[in-house]
């Protein structure tokens, strides 16, 4: 497929799409006679994945990381799965401490949302 159906398929754009092709965190795409990127079900996979990552908040240096142990020659070593296993994970815990900060956050609004109703409340009982 076209980089204009990877794109829709991945949610990427095309330009981050080649970005992430010029920042090595693809493997090499394969392309037609004519020069095209020719992206496969397998790519689109791996765009939904570093995609992820990114929305998940993962920094670039981190996704850049995990491309190039996913894709390196020994990928499927032990050593190459660890190193990814060991980025997931700490990334799994920066999440969880944004998540209970935005919990205190929440409770926080909640909190004040709750004053002002009262407020309003009042004044129009």
């Amino acid at each position: 497929m076209r980089i204009a159906e990877a794109s829709a398929r991945s949610g990427l754009t095309q330009d981050t799409i080649r970005f992430y092709e010029k920042s090595h965190m693809l493997a090499p795409i394969t392309r037609d006679a004519r020069g095209w990127r020719d992206f496969s079900a397998d790519d689109v996979n791996w765009l939904t994945t570093l995609e992820r990552l990114r929305v998940t908040g993962m920094p670039l240096d981190d996704v850049k990381h995990f491309a190039a142990s996913a894709h390196a020659p020994d990928a499927d070593s032990p050593a190459q799965q660890a190193t990814r296993l060991a980025l997931l994970q700490a990334h799994a815990e920066t999440l969880a401490a944004r998540r209970a900060e935005l919990d205190i956050c929440e409770a926080y609004l909640n909190h004040k949302i709750k004053i002002y109703t009262d407020r309003l409340e009042t004044k129009d009982g």
